[in-house]
């Protein structure tokens, strides 16, 4: 007799951009979060009916994750290495690229150091000068960086707040910190180090190791978040385009639709007969995907080889025969497609 499935619990972010961009990505993906009330630390995924959605603080979604408390998540890349230690044993990176809440950890030293560019420099002042204090919130990714280039005259700080003002109020000597464009860096008279990105990050989705292999409908879930996630990301800045052209032959449409740059589509186009109400024949109707880049170049040509009527419209989804991270995410768990 088989067990009845239990239901899906994913993280999302509770508060903030992080909360803002996941929901407007997710609504944009196909993947609407219903929640009625914002005060709400719960809500729904009409487009996955099995799951119940709950917000936590970003920092804490991947040790719930990791636990098995949550099946899958959403947080920055720079919160699941610190959160876990860089220790994924537990946890799955199902998509490591969603696209939105890029930023970096970067180790930033006051602009009057002229002497400390990169870290061979850094780590000549904390060697003539004594032990420096680094400031961060991020103390485990800061540690282990820190202890790969072997520079130990530097004594790590965990502060939280503000941390650009460090330097200033004496706590702290330079700081490791996350930054998105280094106005507030530059703001506070901080520059990073030419070699001190310590994490680049994004959006992520995670899971639970254990319930993606154990669990076929965490799995499932996985995978359809996956395939919209997917489908949406190829899908951006490109359109389809629609036109109809006079021609004798398939073969003679074809022949002046390759002999243009920009009208190939993803793996060709559509060449189709177009039937009109007068019945007259010798008409076509082509349709292909262009790069928003490339869109009025695109028209110009379709224009060029005899096409009228065009229309173009932005894609929603592309979804690809065998989306490529779903069968990472299979070979991640060692299971075959």
């Amino acid at each position: 007799m088989n067990q009845p499935s239990q239901q899906i619990r994913i993280a999302l972010p509770s508060k903030g951009r992080m909360e803002e961009e996941t929901l407007d990505f997710l609504a944009a993906a196909g993947l609407h979060v219903s929640k009625t009330n914002p005060r709400q630390y719960s809500a729904s995924i009409p487009a996955l009916p099995g799951a119940l959605v709950l917000f936590q603080r970003t920092a804490d979604i991947p040790k719930s994750v990791a636990a098995g408390d949550m099946d899958l998540g959403v947080a920055g890349y720079d919160n699941v290495v610190e959160a876990l230690n860089g220790d994924l044993n537990d946890v799955v990176i199902i998509h490591d690229a969603l696209g939105y809440g890029e930023c970096e950890l970067v180790v930033a030293v006051p602009e009057e150091w002229h002497d400390v560019t990169d870290f061979a420099s850094l780590a000549e002042r904390a060697r003539t000068r004594g032990p420096l204090r680094v400031a961060t919130k991020h103390v485990n990714s800061v540690e282990r960086f820190f202890a790969a280039r072997g520079i130990e005259q530097v004594r790590i700080v965990s502060a939280e707040g503000a941390l650009e003002a460090a330097p200033a109020v004496g706590y702290a000597d330079f700081i490791a910190d996350i930054t998105s464009t280094g106005t507030t860096l530059r703001d506070n008279r901080l520059r990073p180090l030419e070699d001190g990105t310590i994490v680049r990050s994004q959006a992520v989705l995670i899971g639970n190791r254990a319930a993606l292999a154990g669990r076929p409908e965490v799995l499932e879930a996985a995978r359809q978040i996956l395939e919209f996630v997917e489908a949406h990301l190829r899908a951006r800045g490109q359109y389809l385009v629609f036109a109809n052209m006079r021609g004798e032959t398939h073969e003679e449409i074809a022949r002046r639709v390759f002999e243009q740059p920009d009208l190939g589509g993803l793996q060709g186009p559509t060449i189709s007969p177009l039937l009109t109400r007068s019945g007259e024949g010798g008409w076509w109707a082509i349709n292909f995907v262009v790069p928003q880049s490339r869109l009025y170049a695109a028209i110009q040509q379709v224009r060029a080889v005899g096409g009228s009527g065009v229309i173009a419209t932005p894609a929603a989804y592309i979804f690809e025969e065998h989306p490529e991270r779903y069968q990472r995410l299979l070979a991640a768990l060692g299971r075959e497609a």
